[in-house]
């Protein structure tokens, strides 16, 4: 066990000492809340497009984290040869793998903290056509930011420590302070009198299940860095991440059985033959209870499994190989929810619970993956 954690935290130390971690840290901390500051016309929508906006540049900021820190984790270290020194010595490679995967989970951990905050304080600071820019909010945190930047510069000339460690620390540290001294000590306000705007605590979760999106594409780039260098990793997890964002489109609507969907639109497809409609159009009329066109939830649970079975061998259950790929390629849409805050509407946290099995099964399969192909190296 303290090989594990000696390796995990070496690994984090690592990472959290590249300076792409840093730039790319403050870069997109100092990018969301600059959006906050920007008008959007958007007809009343504006802090809406606010936070969908600091959502987006949250996935997108953690996706080149998640692969280029894979990548110098495990792909820079097998071509240097010191996954070789390590492997030497009583330590085995699943364990060496695993740890290097902890490492890299707890510095997408922190990079998503700082961004966290800044959506948080951007979404407070967001505004429509009856507000104003709040700069001050914005100077505050791009200042403390700044000052992190220098007490680390202090920190390297005086006591010669690393200077990119350091100012992530630091960064880490300015922001939780600015975020609290802003919320707590400053107002937002408008032209017309109206309430000050609050933080949009709905965020949390949102955030939370886009750590858990970074955390599977983390566990995909480590399986692939086993045999890869960044520029292959990156575009394999580019692809991966573009098709899982048009799975259910992709796979999810062939992987649906036919007499799930909408009868009217089945009746009118092409690809049936006049004998799956006319059967389809038969087991629907003798459950669809509320005459709406499709089997409801309550509806589908009351299917006999004789009628299953006869639509199952008319070829209306769905297609295998579609289950098959809707299964293997993950589903990113099941961690973007920014669509489910519109209005007063909250992400309830059963649903994150649930969200989380999935990506203990998911990350469970990509480093079993991970520990085959890396088995299977020769190291040198």
């Amino acid at each position: 066990m303290r090989q594990f954690l000696t390796i995990a935290s070496n690994a984090f130390m690592e990472l959290v000492r590249q300076p792409v971690f840093l730039l790319l840290m403050t870069c997109s901390a100092v990018f969301n809340v600059f959006l906050a500051t920007v008008p959007y016309f958007g007809f009343g929508d504006d802090p809406k497009l606010v936070k969908d906006s600091t959502l987006a540049v949250m996935l997108l900021s953690g996706l080149f984290g998640a692969v280029l820190n894979a990548s110098a984790s495990v792909a820079h270290e097998i071509r240097s040869g010191t996954a070789l020194a390590v492997l030497a010595k009583p330590v085995g490679r699943a364990q060496f793998l695993l740890a290097k995967y902890v490492g890299l989970a707890a510095a997408l951990a922190v990079l998503t903290y700082v961004n966290a905050l800044s959506a948080l304080l951007a979404s407070r600071m967001a505004y429509d056509a009856y507000g104003d820019a709040d700069t001050r909010a914005f100077g505050i945190f791009c200042g403390a930011l700044a000052l992190g930047h220098v007490a680390a510069g202090f920190i390297n000339y005086f006591l010669r420590r690393p200077f990119v460690a350091n100012a992530v620390l630091a960064v880490v540290i300015m922001a939780t302070l600015a975020f609290v001294v802003i919320v707590n000590f400053t107002k937002t306000t408008n032209r017309f009198g109206y309430s000050p705007n609050e933080v949009d605590w709905r965020l949390v979760p949102a955030a939370i299940l886009i750590l858990f999106a970074l955390l599977v594409l983390a566990g995909l780039a480590l399986a692939c860095s086993t045999r890869f260098e960044m520029i292959p990793t990156l575009a394999i997890c580019t692809g991966i991440f573009l098709l899982g964002l048009m799975s259910d489109y992709l796979f999810g609507r062939l992987a649906e059985p036919v007499w799930m969907a909408s009868l009217p639109a089945e009746l009118n497809n092409p690809l049936l033959e006049g004998d799956q409609k006319k059967l389809l159009n038969e087991i629907v009329e003798k459950y669809d209870k509320d005459k709406d066109g499709r089997l409801d939830l309550a509806e589908q649970k009351s299917l006999k499994p004789e009628d299953k079975q006869r639509l199952s061998q008319a070829g209306l259950g769905g297609r295998w190989w579609a289950s098959l790929l809707y299964t293997v390629v993950p589903n990113w849409q099941l961690f973007w929810l920014a669509d489910a805050l519109e209005g007063k509407n909250k992400i309830p946290w059963s649903y994150v619970g649930r969200a989380f099995g999935y990506v203990i099964g998911y990350l469970g399969a990509s480093l079993a993956l991970g520990l085959v192909l890396f088995e299977e190296r020769e190291l040198s």
